[in-house]
């Protein structure tokens, strides 16, 4: 399956898309890019005069490229009818990520199977330092056939 495929069967629009890009998705994990647009609707209150991007929208940036293409890519494929769910995470930060940042996402994967992906997932600034990594771990409900 093509990167611009997984890409466009992903189940989230803007403004709570964060993939630009997926340069590589393979059966041991996946890598692509995000750049963190200065207008994002979070960075209004986070923080007042001095914004960065939020924990939790990092997390979602790594589980969408990291785990959610992968598993698309693991599947062969995401039908309308079929749910990925976020089932745990476990992710420490280490740099901020600032409004026009690029960051780049390498995952790989720990297992699937029985329909749980777990990855380890990392992201890394244009300067190649790491902003956060952890494992976060997703399920696939796919519809019988």
């Amino acid at each position: 399956m093509a990167p611009l495929d997984i890409i466009h069967q992903l189940p989230y629009r803007k403004p709570f898309l964060f993939v630009d890009t997926l340069d590589v998705v393979s059966e041991d994990g996946a890598k692509g890019s995000y750049t963190f647009r200065e207008d994002e609707y979070f960075y209004e209150g986070h923080f007042k005069g001095n914004p960065i991007t939020p924990g939790v929208i990092l997390t979602e940036c790594m589980a969408q490229i990291g785990v959610v293409c992968l598993g698309i890519y693991l599947i062969d494929g995401l039908s309308p009818e079929d749910k990925i769910a976020l089932v745990s995470n476990e992710v420490n930060f280490y740099e901020p990520v600032l409004p026009g940042e690029k960051v780049t996402v390498v995952s790989e994967k720990e297992y699937f199977r029985f329909g749980k992906l777990k990855c380890s997932v990392k992201m890394l600034n244009e300067a190649n330092k790491i902003v956060c990594k952890g494992t976060i771990s997703g399920v696939i409900f796919q519809k019988k056939k």
